[in-house]
């Protein structure tokens, strides 16, 4: 008989993701979680801003967001955001003030390591972002005594 895992709800990967300060400051909301796939809202704020006279959002923002959406695509099998080993990043659109959706998907889970994806939407739907990462997805060391 096949154990069949719950997975997570948005609430409860929500309060894990939150516990980071950097994920507080990015005003990280989880609106969905499946079986490998995640959707985020990441509100904007000001001070993404690169670039005051053309207004648009810092690559690193955008690098950042594809990297925790990718990783926490993985938490319906981890349970737990997991460690980055590499990651590629393309940048499509400039993304200009407004809340993004971000959308992850696990490409393949393994026992040491994962890779998973993510796209950066823009309010109108239209791709800013997208990229790809590797994940170790070993279980953690047991604590030392």
């Amino acid at each position: 008989m096949s154990e069949t895992k719950k997975i997570p709800t948005p609430q409860e990967v929500e309060a894990l993701l939150l516990r980071g300060p950097y994920h507080q400051w990015l005003g990280l909301k989880v609106l969905a979680v499946g079986e490998g796939t995640i959707e985020i809202k990441a509100t904007w704020r000001e001070e993404w801003v690169v670039n005051p006279d053309r207004r648009y959002t810092h690559g690193g923002i955008l690098a950042a967001l594809v990297d925790l959406t990718a990783d926490w695509a993985l938490v319906s099998s981890t349970g737990r955001g997991v460690p980055t080993v590499d990651m590629r990043v393309d940048y499509h659109r400039a993304a200009m003030p407004g809340d993004l959706t971000c959308k992850g998907k696990v490409v393949r889970a393994g026992g040491q390591f994962s890779v998973a994806e993510a796209q950066i939407y823009d309010g109108d739907g239209k791709l800013c972002a997208s990229g790809r990462g590797v994940y170790l997805t070993a279980p953690p060391a047991p604590p030392k005594a």
